[in-house]
């Protein structure tokens, strides 16, 4: 397996190119070892036929005659052997024939120069069928068989052709002659036109592989360029969102001192609120009993003066236990909500229901306390100021990266936002800020603020 993935990542690794080089030459060598296998056998094949053909009828003219006049039943003859013995030594080819068989039907041998096999019955070949079918057949230098072992001891090249031998007013095929004959200049032809062949289908693989490499290689070296361009393009743009990412990041810890550094504000104008102005205010409205017990009959605006104070003293302590941030380092998500829902309830007297879903468990930013606190007890005073006595539910979901948080309400929502910074438009640069999205949405008969924000 270790030099399967060697060979399969340095493919992987190679130019395109290369690869076409490599599968494209290996099936060029295929296909052209197999066409010119398949054309030197078609070759050898028409030259073995056309030199059977005529050397059978060259054979013919002297061994018809001779065969023909003593063929008789099924037995040798002693006087064709004697005439072929005279006949064919005569014979231009007579020097090249190496042996001859005379076949009868059946497989019998009636004459051969060999006289061992006068007589025997063999096995007829597929040639020899051939032939007692009226075709000349003929093998070069094919593998021996019983009835040419001697021929083929002898280690030269060797013509096999059969030839029917035919009646001369019937057209009966009365035997079949066997002749065999060295011919080692058909070999040597032969194994030249072989060479020739595969020669001439090589070199024509070749130079269209070659071409096709060109025109391959050439594109290839566009597409290399091209890459080369896109993957420094692609460093470039990673580069860049890796400097972005630290400057979100960044953005979003400046965000996070900022809402610190903003509760830090918020704390000290509410402690200014209760410790200056409200204590002022309950001065001044102390000054107002007495001055009213000291007064035996005290005018009725003294009383109205006594009741804006302690208005405005209320509203004042109010507004500085809203501004004044509690505790929240070290609590969770769920904490947080549920500390927020129950001063929402304490201070307005409407029952909140807390829903927490999943496992909030994730680490929290301070930036993101402070947020999940705010954003709960600003979407709880908007439900109570637009829809007095509607059902309010707080929904904290947690997943494995996502913190969601709603406030849920069954009145017809805002009319519109509070001014920047304290109402909606306030929530929503916190939430963002962090890298959150936030919403308000209304359907179902409810009115849902929500935040989604990634631990």
């Amino acid at each position: 397996m270790l030099g399967l993935d060697r060979v399969r990542t340095s493919w992987n690794g190679a130019s395109l190119a290369t690869r076409f080089g490599l599968a494209g030459g290996l099936v060029l060598l295929v296909f052209g070892l197999l066409v010119g296998g398949l054309t030197a056998q078609r070759i050898q094949q028409t030259v073995v036929r056309n030199t059977a053909t005529a050397a059978a009828l060259y054979m013919d003219s002297f061994l018809h005659p001779v065969v023909e006049s003593y063929v008789s039943g099924q037995s040798p003859s002693p006087a064709m052997r004697r005439a072929l013995q005279e006949v064919l030594p005569g014979t231009p080819m007579g020097d090249r024939v190496l042996s001859y068989k005379i076949w009868r039907p059946g497989g019998l041998v009636i004459e051969a120069s060999d006289p061992e096999l006068i007589g025997r019955i063999f096995p007829p070949s597929d040639e020899l069928r051939q032939a007692w079918s009226g075709r000349i057949a003929a093998t070069f230098e094919d593998e021996a068989e019983e009835e040419d072992m001697a021929e083929h001891a002898l280690g030269v090249p060797l013509l096999e052709i059969y030839s029917p031998v035919r009646a001369d007013w019937t057209g009966e095929i009365i035997a079949v002659a066997e002749v065999y004959v060295a011919d080692p200049k058909l070999k040597a032809d032969l194994t030249a036109s072989r060479n020739m062949a595969l020669a001439v289908v090589g070199g024509a693989g070749l130079g269209l592989g070659s071409l096709l490499y060109a025109i391959v290689y050439g594109g290839s070296r566009t597409i290399e360029r091209q890459r080369r361009a896109l993957d420094r393009r692609l460093a470039d743009l990673r580069r860049l969102s890796d400097r972005n990412e630290a400057l979100r990041l960044r953005v979003q810890q400046a965000a996070g001192r900022a809402v610190l550094s903003t509760e830090h504000g918020l704390r000290r104008i509410g402690a200014d609120l209760h410790d200056g102005p409200a204590q002022y205010l309950a001065y001044a409205s102390l000054r107002v009993d007495a001055l009213g017990r000291a007064m035996d009959h005290p005018p009725g605006e003294l009383a109205d003066l006594r009741e804006a104070l302690d208005r405005a003293m209320t509203e004042i302590r109010a507004i500085s236990r809203g501004l004044v941030l509690p505790e929240v380092a070290g609590l969770s998500a769920p904490q947080i909500v549920r500390l927020a829902a129950e001063a929402h309830g304490a201070r307005s007297g409407q029952p909140v229901d807390l829903a927490v879903e999943g496992e909030c468990t994730a680490p929290l930013t301070p930036a993101l306390r402070v947020c999940l606190f705010r954003f709960t007890q600003e979407g709880l005073n908007n439900a109570s100021r637009h829809a007095p006595g509607s059902d309010l539910a707080v929904v904290l979901s947690c997943s494995a990266a996502v913190l969601r948080l709603a406030v849920r309400d069954t009145g017809p929502g805002p009319a519109s936002e509070a001014a920047p910074g304290l109402g909606l438009s306030g929530l929503r640069d916190r939430v963002e800020a962090l890298g959150g999205h936030f919403g308000l949405d209304r359907r179902d008969g409810r009115t849902e603020l929500w935040m989604e924000v990634t631990t």
